[in-house]
Parts: structure tokens; sequence; C-alpha cells
């Protein structure tokens, strides 16, 4: 049902919990588990940088993730891409011929300002595939 996973990280809790449902998921189907951080375009009018535009930064939290799941059996191909992360997620459910995209919610678009910014958001809207958001 699910060939393709992909799964894209970040360095928040939610995507860290999201974790579990994702190596469920992998291990019932026999998916092909596909992980994607996005290094972020620096903004310039942000007051401090993230942490996500620093490539080394992306390159260790992918490390850390494939080690993840690597203990659990569990066979990643790991992905960096440069961009906005919602088009380059979708960009790449695309290019690799997702079934399903799984990410972490961070709640950001509850409020009217947060909906029009939620990568969340414009994920499940711009989505070539499935998107489970795991809250």
């Amino acid at each position: 049902m699910f060939k393709t996973v992909l799964f894209p990280i970040d360095q928040s809790r939610e995507a860290r919990e999201a974790a579990d449902l994702v190596a469920n998921i992998v291990q019932t189907y026999g998916s092909r588990l596909i992980l994607l951080s996005v290094v972020e375009e620096p903004a310039t009018d942000a007051p401090e940088a993230s942490p996500m535009v620093s490539p080394e930064v992306v390159a260790k939290l992918l490390e850390n993730a494939q080690a993840h799941f690597s203990g659990q059996g569990i066979t990643t191909e790991l992905l960096e891409r440069q961009g906005k992360p919602a088009f380059t997620i979708c960009d790449v459910a695309d290019e690799v011929g997702a079934d399903l995209i799984i990410m972490g919610c961070r709640g950001l678009g509850l409020t009217d300002e947060g909906a029009t910014d939620s990568v969340t958001t414009r994920v499940i809207n711009l989505s070539p595939c499935p998107v489970l958001i795991v809250p």
C-alpha cells in the first residue's frame, strides 16, 4: 500500500515523536523510507538564524535519524536539499514517487496568521500524495 514513505525531518520535538509512527508504518508495509531534511534559505528579516540554515547541522540531523531507524532494523535513504521547506518536500515527494508523506505538526497553523505560514498546511495543499500529520 505504501511502497515509498517520505519523512521530512527538522529539529522539532514533533518530528522526533513522529519517528515511532513512521517506523511502525514502514515495518508494517515493508516500505522504502526516505528521510529528507531541508537546508532553509536564511531569512533576511529574522532576528536569529534557524539552525536549519546550516548544512552541517542538517547533515548531522540526518545521520542521527538514520541511526535511530537502523537500530530498529530499518534501512533508510537520506536526502538533503536546499530551499523553502514546503515546496521542497512536495517536489521531493513527486521526484521519488512517494505514496505517503509523514510529518510532525507544531500547531502553528492554529491561528489565522500561522495558517498561511505553516509548512504543514502548505504541504497538505501542494502534495502529490497523501499526507499523514502527527500532532
